[in-house]
């Protein structure tokens, strides 16, 4: 029914936890498939110790070395390793999904979980909407220790069904359809060749969308996954680093979708408020002018009308520095 694929590139302190999640799902049928891209901490190390606990229990492990683009992989077993060198999240991803034999791919990133019922929920909602492409839960947000419901754009009592994905994320800019609690059909991945490899930040809003116009989306609004916040911040994509315009989806050729008024909207929302750190720093400046210009600014919140129109860039830097070391203070306040 499920293939699983967990990427894995220095997450040794998180893997366990992962896998162990997917082994406690109520629902069994699956297999799990690790990729390790080329991990230079424990990461590696950390598999063979859980695949060496596995191997005396009801579970197969089988570590593939994948060195060769024409190396013809065999194995066999409830989970799979391959083992490569590092060529990014999407390549291992993308790599997984090639070896998954299930019609149903599902990710889970190496420091994120699941709830023991994700699998079986899941299931009974692909066989209540087998026509949609892509189907999804809501998910805890994990901070400081502190789990959070994520403040997803449906109304608070949708139970589950088919959403409109680009009302739904314009909503409140919380993804309805977050990779680690995400279920698309093998078939529709392929056709759409599954993650763009040259993006760092947005590889799966940039799958999502491609397949959301094509494709009808289901989600459950049952919180069964949990996304971790705090892993430290050199080991994720998020964060303050700045990406050249081909790493970062905002700067994407979105083609015939931009015809479409839903991502308009949708794409206009998170492009005001993603762009801002390079509008003031200067970084892909004729990029940024470019899609700054298309913006519809009525249909955005009055402060990016401030940040990005009326204000210099000066004072809404000032202004932003400002509001950083309010909410650090008031953080330790807290705490």
């Amino acid at each position: 029914m499920f293939s699983i694929i967990i990427p894995l590139y220095n997450k040794a302190d998180y893997i366990e936890k992962a896998i162990k999640s997917v082994l406690a799902q109520t629902f069994q049928e699956f297999e799990l498939i690790v990729v390790n891209d080329g991990s230079t901490d424990d990461s590696f190390a950390q598999l063979a110790v859980i695949s060496q606990q596995l191997s005396v229990s009801s579970y197969q492990s089988t570590v593939i070395s994948q060195q060769s683009a024409d190396e013809k992989l065999k194995y066999s077993g409830k989970i799979k390793i391959i083992d490569q060198e590092n060529r990014g999240v999407s390549t291992a991803r993308n790599n997984g999904v090639k070896l998954a034999k299930y019609d149903y791919i599902a990710f889970l990133d190496a420091d994120d979980w699941w709830e023991p019922t994700y699998l079986e929920r899941m299931k009974l909602l692909i066989d209540e909407f087998p026509m949609a492409g892509l189907y999804g839960s809501s998910f805890y947000l994990v901070k400081n220790g502190h789990n959070r419901i994520a403040p997803i754009g449906v109304k608070s009592d949708f139970k589950s069904g088919l959403i409109n994905y680009f009302q739904v994320y314009a909503n409140t800019l919380c993804q309805p359809i977050w990779t680690g609690a995400t279920i698309i059909r093998k078939s529709v991945f392929m056709l759409e060749n599954g993650f763009n490899p040259q993006l760092k930040l947005g590889e799966d809003f940039d799958l999502w969308v491609r397949i959301a116009v094509k494709s009808p989306v289901a989600f459950l609004n049952v919180p069964l996954a949990y996304y971790n916040q705090d892993v430290d911040l050199s080991n994720r994509a998020i964060g303050e680093k700045l990406y050249e315009p081909e790493q970062h989806m905002l700067f994407s050729n979105y083609g015939e979708l931009r015809d479409n008024q839903e991502f308009r909207i949708l794409f206009e929302r998170l492009a005001v408020y993603g762009l801002l750190p390079y509008y003031l720093t200067g970084k892909n400046v004729q990029q940024v002018k470019r899609i700054l210009k298309d913006i519809n600014w009525e249909n955005h919140s009055f402060k990016y009308r401030l940040y990005y129109r009326i204000m210099p860039k000066v004072v809404v830097r000032a202004w932003l520095n400002l509001i950083k070391m309010g909410s650090k203070i008031k953080k330790r306040i807290k705490f």
